[in-house]
């Protein structure tokens, strides 16, 4: 019979689902390898093998602890699959079919995420009155919806990529120090010779183009980032071990059906990220933050810091750099906001751009600098180079991290320092985190004004306090109203940015420090974002407007030759604002 065998798995403590299996070779077991994973602790790392042919099929045990019985009786050597016949693998129990299951029997859940996940732990006995009810187990990470056919392409795929390592001595060349264009050329011809002497044993459907450009990409370049790299809708990649690769697409976070062969894959193309930029990443240092050579900024973290394998997490900046009238087509700020911050940009106003993480601060931070004059000499501080500036004046330095030994770090503070002696009009530094926002506020307290930064931060007056926070953790034993006073000369307007709920990012908050009241500091809303609701596709709905506040350095526009309407500041100007 040419028909696919037909199976229903029943997991302990879940329903029965249904599972199609082509003609091939499958290991059934909990380890990573197999092609039909069931997670259980009595279930085998590599269990049983699966057998089936065009007409017929066996399974066999692979001297599991636990064994695997056939209706009840132990299996001996391999036994011919039957339709009706009912396979216990520890807990599960797999019931032969031979035609296709009809709809009525398929339950409402996809086979791998049921099949896969580990079983339901069982409900938590009462609570004795004088005791606290037990916390309920978190609920398991999410698992890529993995079939048996993609299986075996990730089988043929390890099987290819081992070959070719063999055959093209990859480590051998690496440490040759082989020029990087010979390496790939070698690498292409000898794929392209491994390819043809499998392409007639493929199974069909399998194009062999596309199989010899994932394994490429794999063994010299990013392996399945590639594609996600290459696509503009997606912001941000994130890793979270070899099985488990989540992508950002307009604001929203979703499992793709990517993986990788296993932690050594993933740590190699960590590799291939840092060590161009010189940062390395071992059990002495863990993690790592680095850059693609498109500033997209990079963070590994590997075991034994995490538990959960190898971790990447990649913020891919867009290919061509976002303009003023791009955040206005987003709703990230309206035309009277970007106008007004254009002329803070031109007069030297200290800026300092907030909000949370992903909520676009960088981005920001970039256009902002699109203002800056191009006869004016800019000095960029950053831990990681992410900014992308276009003007002809420009000096960018990177912090560097401890050697091998612990030794050589160059921080942000140190750079900040550094940069004061080489003569700037403007200071940028990519985020104050530390010691470092005290060198920064005396640089914009000495001249060096126009200078603009990023700060973590909830809200315009949290600002404040985060700078309060790290002027302390630069080690001077400053009382608290001597900080104030040194953060409200220094700052003149905070703008801060918020991700919403429907993953958009909108300026909320445009805020000018006017200075002190006794303790207090004292600030005004110039612009600010209302919610009006939500529609019914979960979009946030709302309108930017001012608030009628006008700035306090409105009357010295025109001793600097600078027009600015003031009908910008008035509440009706922006009705018709981003909504």
């Amino acid at each position: 019979m040419d028909a696919p065998f037909a199976f229903i798995i029943t997991p302990p403590g879940a329903a029965p689902v249904p599972c199609e299996l082509p003609v091939g070779t499958f290991i059934i077991g909990s380890g990573e390898g197999c092609q039909l994973r069931l997670r259980h602790a009595e279930v085998g790392e590599r269990h049983a093998r699966l057998a089936l042919a065009a007409g017929e099929g066996t399974i066999e045990d692979l001297g599991s602890a636990s064994g695997t019985r056939i209706d009840g009786r132990p299996a001996a050597g391999r036994v011919l699959l039957r339709p009706g016949q009912e396979i216990a693998i520890g807990p599960y129990v797999v019931a032969v079919r031979r035609a296709p299951i009809p709809p009525s029997a398929a339950p409402p859940e996809p086979l791998q995420a049921a099949a896969a996940s580990p079983p339901a732990a069982p409900a938590p006995p009462p609570a004795a009155p004088d005791r606290p009810a037990a916390r309920p187990r978190p609920a398991p990470a999410p698992q890529p919806p993995v079939d048996p056919q993609r299986a075996v392409r990730r089988e043929i795929k390890n099987q290819i990529h081992r070959e070719l390592v063999q055959r093209l001595d990859l480590k051998r060349l690496t440490a040759a120090r082989i020029n990087a264009a010979e390496l790939q050329q070698r690498a292409r011809e000898t794929l392209a010779t491994v390819i043809a002497d499998v392409r007639d044993r493929l199974p069909a459907g399998m194009d062999p183009d596309a199989l010899a450009r994932d394994i490429y990409n794999e063994a010299l370049r990013l392996g399945p980032l590639e594609d996600f790299l290459a696509d503009d809708s997606v912001t941000e990649i994130m890793i979270n071990g070899p099985q488990q690769v989540f992508v950002e697409r307009h604001g929203k976070l979703i499992l793709t059906d990517q993986s990788f062969i296993d932690d050594a894959s993933v740590q190699a193309i960590i590799e291939r990220i840092v060590s161009p930029i010189g940062r390395r990443i071992d059990e002495s240092q863990p993690y790592v933050d680095a850059r693609l050579p498109d500033g997209s900024r990079v963070n590994a973290i590997i075991p034994p810091l995490s538990l959960t394998g190898p971790c990447v997490t990649i913020r891919k900046f867009s290919k061509v750099p976002l303009t003023e009238d791009d955040l206005v087509r987003f709703g990230t700020w309206s035309p009277e906001m970007a106008t007004f911050l254009k002329v803070c940009v031109q007069m030297r106003k200290n800026i300092i751009v907030a909000g949370g993480t992903g909520s676009g601060k960088t981005t920001l931070l970039n256009v902002l600098s699109d203002y800056i004059p191009p006869d004016e000499r800019i000095v960029t501080i950053e831990d990681a180079a992410e900014l992308r500036l276009g003007q002809p004046h420009l000096v960018r330095l990177e912090a560097r991290p401890p050697n091998i030994e612990g030794r050589g770090a160059i921080t942000i503070r140190d750079l900040v320092r550094n940069s004061l002696r080489m003569r700037p009009d403007r200071i940028i530094v990519g985020e104050c985190r530390g010691g470092e926002a005290l060198d920064m506020l005396q640089a914009m307290n000495t001249g060096h004004d126009g200078s603009l930064t990023t700060v973590h931060a909830n809200s315009p007056r949290d600002v404040i306090a985060r700078l309060e926070t790290m002027v302390m953790m630069a080690g001077m034993d400053l009382p608290s109203r001597a900080i104030r006073e040194q953060i409200v000369s220094a700052v003149d307007l905070i703008v801060h940015e918020s991700r919403l709920s429907d993953g958009s990012r909108r300026i909320t908050h445009i805020t000018e420090v006017l200075g002190l009241e006794g303790t207090q500091t004292v600030m005004q809303d110039i612009f600010t974002f209302v919610q009006t609701g939500v529609d019914p596709d979960g979009r946030v709905l709302g309108r930017q407007r001012p608030t009628g506040a006008i700035p306090t350095f409105f009357d010295e526009l025109k001793s600097r030759g600078i027009a600015l309407d003031i009908a910008v500041f008035q509440p009706h100007a922006a009705e018709g604002g981003a909504s």
